[in-house]
């Protein structure tokens, strides 16, 4: 009885939607898991802005650490709940293409100060060992930006309201 508290607690850190991706990966071959990545990859363009969106915060930059220009678009609704959109140049690899589409995905929904407080030990656990480690910038690149968007919106909002 107490394993299966402390797992379903471990969990509780993670949106519903970001840990049943994380629980999928998790129960995948390697192989599989691989192949499940790059289907996330193809499918990235779906996670872009749509006609008619608009967005409280928009950032489009092309980091030290990336191959081209990342997107990130926040939009967070009358109930504080934030939807993420993200644009990616061709050159972008295909993990970070991945990470993407599954952070898109598995976030939406979340508050900004959720999506700030989210540790990043869940990336090994859907990407594997392997591949964070010889990938690790570009596994929590991705991350890193959403963080960063969320961050400076909840700070421009303790500025309006202060």
């Amino acid at each position: 009885m107490t394993e299966t508290r402390s797992a379903v607690d471990s969990n509780e850190m993670y949106p519903t939607k970001l840990n049943k991706i994380i629980n999928l990966f998790e129960t995948l071959p390697e192989d599989e898991r691989r192949e499940t990545l790059v289907s996330y990859a193809d499918n990235v363009k779906r996670q872009e802005p749509r006609q008619g969106e608009n967005f409280d915060l928009v950032d489009v930059r092309k980091d030290e650490e990336c191959t081209d220009t990342v997107g990130v678009y926040l939009h967070v609704d009358e109930a504080g709940k934030a939807h993420i959109r993200m644009t990616l140049g061709p050159e972008v690899q295909t993990l970070t293409r991945a990470m993407t589409a599954i952070l898109c995905k598995g976030l939406e929904g979340s508050t900004p100060q959720e999506i700030l407080d989210l540790p990043s030990d869940f990336v090994t656990r859907i990407v594997g060992t392997e591949l964070v480690r010889v990938r690790s910038q570009t596994v929590y690149y991705v991350l890193t930006r959403i963080k960063g968007i969320c961050k400076v919106y909840l700070d421009r909002q303790r500025m309006a309201a202060a």
